[in-house]
């Protein structure tokens, strides 16, 4: 079983470190059950969230827990409350509450309550559509895919936290998401998919007020992790080159593994639409 205290590189069978800044920021480094978060102070938010789940013994346990700031690290450091006050802004988990309840149901509800810490949010624009409903199910898409291997599965997600996203109450508000998701194939091998939420059309502060289009739309992509790499500035280790997405597989068909930009990711609309192998 993995460590209940933190993110496990072990857990897959396969020596895989949590992802970190390739910029040496500073990072507060907090460990939940089951999953780590790398908190930029600056920022005020995630630069990257670990998580193990094991889809064979996870538990579909109610809703308990309430958001609260993280001890262990200054209130001003995190994005707390006041952010979400008032506006059209939800605290999107990034590990989802979902994710790291398995094991003992005692076990499972301990750490699904863990991820309510304020660390673990970032401002999501509360409009639903199928596209961000796809986005919440990514994991359990990938776990369904790597049942032959126990269903074990390590996603690392994260908001893109860029120089220009727009300022909002203290913080600035991240347009895009990402997430990768790692397991292990039959034969031992290490495989991933990586994939970006892009909130750009529903967040508009150019006003300093928040204002989210009805008609704006988040869009998903799957696209390639050395992509993901460059865009969020973090060092993504062996999950570049175990990435399942052929090179030239986005939208454009262009070739290469380079940075390529939006036009060339796969735009995802159904779960079908997922590379996996």
């Amino acid at each position: 079983m993995a460590d209940l205290d933190a993110y496990d590189d072990g857990f897959l069978g396969i020596p895989l470190p949590l992802p970190r800044p390739a910029d040496g920021r500073e990072v507060r480094e907090l460990t939940y059950p089951r999953f780590t978060v790398l908190l930029e102070p600056e920022r005020r938010l995630a630069v990257m969230t670990g998580v193990n789940i094991d889809g064979s013994s996870l538990h579909d346990l109610p809703r308990t827990g309430d958001w609260e700031l993280d001890p262990r690290v200054p209130a001003a450091e995190q994005a707390g409350p006041a952010v979400y006050a008032s506006n059209d802004l939800d605290r999107g988990h990034l590990v989802r509450r979902r994710d790291p309840g398995w094991g003992t149901k005692a076990e499972a509800r301990l750490a699904t309550e863990a991820t309510f810490a304020y660390p673990n949010a970032a401002p999501q624009a509360s409009g639903f559509n199928q596209s961000k409903e796809l986005w919440l199910g990514l994991e359990d898409h990938v776990l369904a895919f790597a049942d032959a291997t126990d269903e074990r599965v390590s996603v690392f997600t994260s908001p893109v936290l860029a120089d220009d996203d727009p300022p909002y109450r203290g913080i600035r508000v991240p347009r895009r998401f990402f997430k990768v998701a790692a397991w292990a194939t039959g034969d031992g091998a290490l495989a991933a998919a990586g994939f970006v939420l892009d909130q750009s059309e529903l967040i508009d502060l150019s006003q300093g007020v928040l204002v989210v289009p009805r008609l704006g739309a988040f869009r998903t992509f799957q696209v390639p992790i050395a992509d993901i790499e460059e865009l969020a500035r973090v060092d993504l280790g062996p999950l570049v080159a175990a990435d399942v997405l052929p090179p030239g597989d986005g939208s454009d068909g262009a070739a290469g593994t380079t940075v390529r930009g939006e036009d060339a990711w796969r735009p995802l609309r159904a779960p079908e639409d997922v590379v996996l192998a």
